[in-house]
């Protein structure tokens, strides 16, 4: 929908926010390589996957890519591919696909120019400003569900979104999906950690879709996000977990964590060189074992304080790095996946600006997927309820920021340039009054009175807004409708699943 109306707020229970779309990018992505120095880099990649190898640290994974062709190491772990083999594997992976939840009105482009934003996924700790930092529990995780259910502008339900320390390892998988399929309708994950959680989640997601094994496994209808262990590795329960969704027709977004400086070289084409030979090594795999089964590339290529090691995020060096793996992902393909990140310890200036760059990283260089959209803290390590928030502002302004510009004749309004004249003002005239509901995005968390108006209403900053914001939400939230028989029948899974142990907590 285009035009005015497409900009047209709906007034939820709590707080007034965009109707559920998704964002479609319409913007030239910034391209900070000329053509030869993208195949430059693609040549570097190419040199690492035939010269250096990566270390495949899973059996199987090496048997299936000896069978393809690879060289693989007879007495370890090493694995060297020929560019003409990869880029035949890579070729396979579709450029576009769509996942869809239990809820079909949820499903999601990932591709082409779609944009889609998820949750803050695994910081092992959580803060508000009421209750200060502390370890994440399952009552935090669930009214982070339900903040990522309740906003329109989060479109997939990703990692846990703080890890519930007080359930025991071996069956927070169940737990923690039972929760996510209940409290939102949207599209869910699965962690590739060993392969008793993988299949659980599989077969919670086609519980809750009331769908037949055939059904779950024509299309996608979950995923799996996996990372390389930087530099040149990837691990096996990653690796088992990626092979087991693959098998089943399921989605694998491939995420090296290669941080300039210290994962990766200091240079950012060095960065995104391994990262491109990283990421595809794992994506020939996952095309070897079925060909055609949807893949993704994510860029995590940052940058580190040199001085302490630390993270940082939104920073030049992480904008460019973005943009440049976007370069790459099209070269490929493929879709690709960022983040939005800040290493800030609070939500403060800092945290929006340094999250702002991120997104708008993101969003500059054609990104299709943006982990930890919202409520991202301290590099990661702890998700804020206040963030959350906050970040569902900005997210919400860059909708509308990508929205078509409408230019008809009634748009380009020369007749209403004539009626106000050089005398008058544009308030009062007719083409204003027809338009003036809709035709500004308004903000639910920005305070645009002036100082003598907020000073007289406490002087309250942008945290102790989104406090309040996120407590109203929270007070007045409502699970989505969900199936009586599925809900039981997933019930009754957990339930047998937790008699017969879970998971085991040690391989």
């Amino acid at each position: 929908m285009g035009g005015h109306r497409a900009n047209r707020r709906r007034a939820g229970p709590a707080i007034p926010q965009l109707p559920w779309q998704i964002p479609v990018n319409p913007d030239a992505p910034t391209e900070p390589l000329t053509e030869e120095q993208v195949h430059a880099v693609h040549d570097g990649a190419m040199r690492v996957l035939e010269e250096i190898g990566i270390e495949f640290l899973n059996e199987e994974a090496r048997a299936v890519l000896a069978a393809a062709g690879c060289e693989t190491d007879p007495d370890g772990a090493n694995v060297r591919m020929d560019r003409e083999l990869v880029m035949e594997k890579v070729k396979l992976a579709p450029s576009e696909f769509t996942i869809t939840p239990r809820n079909p009105e949820r499903r999601i482009p990932v591709g082409g120019r779609n944009i889609v934003f998820g949750n803050v996924s695994s910081p092992p700790n959580c803060s508000d400003l009421d209750r200060g930092r502390r370890v994440g529990d399952r009552e935090s995780y669930r009214d982070f569900l339900k903040l990522t259910q309740y906003f329109n502008c989060i479109h997939f339900a990703g990692g846990y979104p703080v890890e519930p320390l007080d359930i025991h390892p071996s069956v927070r998988h169940l737990d923690c999906l039972h929760d996510k399929l209940n409290l939102t309708d949207k599209v869910v994950h699965a962690y590739s950690l060993g392969p008793e959680r993988v299949d659980d989640v599989m077969e919670m997601t086609r519980i809750a879709g009331g769908l037949t094994d055939e059904e779950f496994e024509a299309e996608p209808r979950m995923y799996t996000n996996i990372n390389s262990t930087s530099p040149l590795k990837h691990d096996r329960p990653m690796l088992d977990g990626a092979m087991r969704l693959a098998r089943r027709g399921q989605p694998t977004v491939v995420t090296p964590f290669t941080l300039a400086g210290a994962m990766a070289p200091v240079t950012l084409a060095g960065a995104v060189a391994q990262f491109a030979a990283e990421g595809l090594a794992a994506i020939v795999l996952l095309q070897c074992i079925r060909p055609g089964v949807p893949c993704a590339l994510g860029s995590f290529t940052s940058n580190v304080d040199m001085r302490t090691g630390a993270p940082a995020f939104g920073t030049p060096e992480y904008m460019r790095a973005t943009q440049i793996s976007g370069q790459m992902a099209r070269f490929y393909g493929l879709p690709l996946r960022a983040s939005n990140a800040c290493a800030a310890n609070c939500p403060d200036a800092q945290a929006a600006w340094e999250s702002a760059f991120s997104l708008w990283a993101a969003v500059s260089a054609g990104v299709n997927v943006v982990y930890h959209a919202a409520g991202w803290l301290e590099g990661g390590l702890c998700a804020s309820f206040e963030k959350f928030v906050m970040d569902c502002e900005t997210l919400q302004q860059m909708i509308t920021y990508l929205k078509p510009v409408p230019a008809s004749e009634d748009d380009i309004a020369v007749e209403a340039i004539r009626e106000v004249g050089p005398n008058g003002h544009f308030f009062g005239c007719s083409h204003t009054q027809e338009r003036y509901e809709t035709a500004f995005y308004g903000p639910f968390l920005s305070d645009w009175s002036n100082f003598e108006s907020w000073e007289e209403r406490g002087s309250i900053d942008t945290a102790r807004r989104a406090n309040t914001l996120f407590k109203k939400v929270l007070a007045e939230f409502e699970p989505p409708p969900f199936d009586d028989a599925r809900r039981e029948e997933l019930a009754e899974f957990v339930e047998r699943r937790k008699r017969e142990g879970g998971a085991p907590t040690d391989y």
